[in-house]
């Protein structure tokens, strides 16, 4: 092993024998559940059979702590719906439940004639990539698609609107994405000698104890709040973190930018701000003061429903700090002007200095850089020139080599600049989750050549879709290798078990281009990928699962030592070499260079009158225990302790429109409705609901794609993106509710 990596001396070794049980240990980076990839132990009785998953107590990020998704994998791995072996359909039967049993073989000859014929017809890029939440697909997917000669990989989400806005900005921005300092990058964690605890740690946009994202566990701010961390937290909602921190800034979704901008003004004229960082590590300053001037706190309390003191209050904790973080979420991903609100939060821990010092903002340590892509020279400066949106937004240059999903499904629909015929789509079911408009998203897609579709289980987007299905494995099933996002260090999956002919999204990857580009795909499996993959390392992949977790040494104040730059010179990989507080890189773009606000729409501020028809604003995507996007929802336990998809009202509210808890209701916004169970509940907002994401009924019928055009809360949603292309207003739309029975 290199000797740059540090590793966590074990008591236990990596396979074990306990009883009539073999042990393994490993990580959770992948299905069934999120991306956070939890320490677990995992056993195996006498035949094989994945019985028990239990969390690592040598894993220093988790300390034997995991949550009942983790723990209730094995019910996952061995349920009776799984999908076990590649299947088809006729082409005129999308949409019937008529399938058919086929071979790997057969499934692998079938889609090769068929992409192959689609490309030599129409291109390559006449078959778009598309995968859901960030996992561990990415590498695979990309040098799949990229190996093919297809530029048009994507998510099938409005304006990439979950993290990848957060990170083009920040890498348009600083050069860097970053990370708050939890010492999650030091095996020694919070004893490490140069760590220290942060004095307060914003919350905004995010509820880590349920949403876990960017590497960060929710248990860490626990972790530090025993050690005398104090919170802020920015939440509509009243959460148990709220009611624990020093502060509760309830915004009114959607208006995250204009809170940051009122915060910022008041640190700028209470002179707040580090002087010194500032001057010498930051740029655009007097522009960005100049923008923050226009939201005084009387504009602002209008705008996001926070009190003016609460601003006042928030904006001097963090000014006076001698040290302060941030954890944030997809709530300021999913509003469409993301890109603005994002800088402008951020901003404010640049001003007061709290940049990669101790208990502050890190950039994030990478061993392996393949979340955005791996391979990308494979396909060449003329197919990449056909990505679809980079004409119209051209941030797409400089970013993720990934095709703007709004023009896609619009390239869908015209065909132009060209048409698109086909469609490979892993580890994702928009239909139910991601896509906006459902239904405009199912008609653009139903009449594609052919679609392959890689999952676990029968879904919505199977069922409408799919002319072939390739049953893909659990995290248990397979080996792996794990960087997670946010602070990496090197884990791996490992395979403890196996259960019918699944066979895991690498190794379908892998078996797929060696037929259709061989040279791209020259190893025999997917372990001697893995340690090509692990070159960098000094590390073979059998190497790092014998000594997993493995972390890089790294130290504080980077950008004065020169390691943040590919010159080696000090500062920041900007243009400036400084942070850009008003950015060269969204001006060369056409963009704004400096943060700014614009109402989301529709909303109280843009649509005032639709206010009178639909008076309640409505926010969705919130987590909750047990379940994963739109994963779990066939799953007994998990379904046991969420049953039904709900909408969180506030008492008064609902007495207001003759709801009852429990009762069925319609929430219905200017573009379409969805059903929900109402569950009324003090922590909302008397002028908000929150509904649930990614439902659908399993037991429903599969011809009728279970039931997910009656329960998509995305009926409701337009396929709309900010002016760069990234943010859609997932989370600030405007309703009206009444019961089902009335069928207004």
């Amino acid at each position: 092993m290199s000797e740059q990596y540090r590793t966590v001396p074990h008591e236990l070794p990596f396979k074990y024998e306990e009883g009539d049980l073999q042990v393994t240990r490993g990580c959770a980076w992948t299905g069934p559940g999120c991306h956070l990839g939890c320490g677990v132990i995992m056993y195996t009785d006498q035949d094989g059979k994945f019985v028990k998953c239990e969390g690592d107590p040598e894993d220093p990020w988790t300390n034997g702590r995991l949550c009942m998704r983790c723990l209730d994998a094995p019910e996952v791995t061995n349920h009776k719906e799984r999908l076990l072996y590649p299947m088809k359909r006729a082409r005129e039967d999308r949409g019937k439940d008529k399938w058919e049993r086929i071979t790997w073989d057969e499934a692998y000859d079938i889609i090769t004639e068929q992409f192959m014929d689609m490309k030599e017809k129409y291109g390559p890029e006449s078959v778009i990539f598309a995968q859901g939440t960030g996992r561990d697909i990415a590498a695979y997917i990309t040098r799949l698609a990229w190996s093919f000669g297809s530029p048009n990989y994507t998510g099938l989400l409005s304006g990439q609107a979950c993290y990848l806005p957060r990170i083009a900005g920040m890498a348009a921005t600083t050069g860097a994405p970053w990370i708050p300092d939890a010492a999650q990058q030091f095996p020694e964690r919070y004893d490490h000698p140069d760590y220290e605890v942060p004095e307060v740690m914003f919350i905004w946009g995010n509820y880590p104890l349920k949403s876990n994202i960017e590497g960060f566990y929710g248990h860490w701010v626990i972790d530090l709040m025993k050690r005398g961390m104090k919170l802020v937290t920015v939440d509509p909602k009243v959460t148990w973190l709220a009611t624990k921190s020093e502060l509760h800034l309830r915004v009114r979704p959607g208006t995250d930018a204009a809170l940051a901008l009122g915060m910022m003004k008041v640190i700028i004229d209470e002179d707040l701000y580090d002087h010194e960082f500032v001057e010498k590590w930051c740029y655009g300053f007097d522009e960005l003061a100049q923008r923050a001037s226009e939201f005084t706190l009387e504009r602002v309390e209008e705008i996001t429903w926070v009190p003016a003191e609460k601003i006042v209050a928030a904006a001097r904790m963090l000014g006076k700090a001698k040290n302060s973080t941030l954890q944030w979420g997809v709530a300021v991903d999913m509003t469409r002007e993301a890109m603005p609100a994002g800088q402008a939060i951020l901003a404010l821990w640049e001003i007061t200095g709290n940049m990669e010092r101790p208990g502050g903002m890190i950039v994030a340590p990478e061993i392996l850089s393949v979340a955005g892509g791996w391979g990308r020279e494979i396909l060449g400066p003329e197919q990449e020139q056909k990505r679809i949106g980079i004409q119209d937004y051209p941030l797409y240059n400089f970013g993720f080599a990934v095709s703007q999903p709004d023009e896609t499904v619009k390239t869908m629909e015209t065909g132009v600049p060209y048409e698109i015929h086909g469609a490979w789509l892993q580890t994702t079911n928009p239909i139910a989750c991601m896509g906006a408009d459902p239904k405009r998203l199912y008609n653009a897609m139903k009449d594609l050549d052919f679609i392959v579709v890689v999952d676990l289980f029968k879904t919505p987007t199977i069922a409408a879709l799919a002319d072939v299905v390739l049953p893909a494995q659990t995290f248990a099933e397979r080996n792996g290798i794990a960087f997670v996002s946010g602070a990496q260090r090197g884990s791996t999956i490992n395979k403890v078990t196996s259960v019918g002919e699944t066979k895991s999204d690498m190794e379908i990857n892998l078996e797929l281009g060696r037929r259709w580009n061989p040279e791209a795909w020259p190893w025999d499996n997917v372990d001697d990928m893995f340690t090509d993959m692990l070159k960098p390392t000094n590390m073979s992949f059998e190497e790092l699962q014998e000594v997993a977790p493995a972390y890089q040494p790294i130290e504080y104040y980077r950008h004065e030592k020169g390691m943040l730059r590919p010159d080696g010179q000090p500062g920041f990989n900007t243009p400036t070499g400084r942070i850009e507080l008003w950015s060269n890189f969204y001006s060369r773009a056409g963009l704004d260079p400096l943060p700014y606000f614009e109402e989301p729409e529709p909303g109280p501020g843009s649509t005032p009158e639709l206010m009178e028809e639909y008076p309640l604003v409505m926010t969705s995507g919130a987590r909750f225990w047990g379940m994963f996007h739109s994963e779990h929802r066939q799953i007994e336990r998990m379904r046991h302790y969420r049953p039904w998809p709900l909408m969180e009202i506030h008492p008064e509210t609902a007495a207001k429109y003759g709801i009852k808890d429990g009762d069925w209701v319609w929430m219905e916004g200017p573009l379409g409705r969805a059903k929900r169970k109402a569950k009324l509940t003090p922590i909302m907002d008397r002028r908000l609901v929150s509904c649930d994401h990614g439902w659908w009924f399993p037991e429903g019928d599969p011809e009728k794609f279970y039931d997910v055009f009656d329960l998509n809360i995305n009926n409701t949603l337009p396929w709309i993106p900010g002016k760069s292309g990234f943010g859609s207003n997932y989370k600030s739309s405007i309703c009206k509710i009444y019961k089902v029975e009335e069928e207004k």
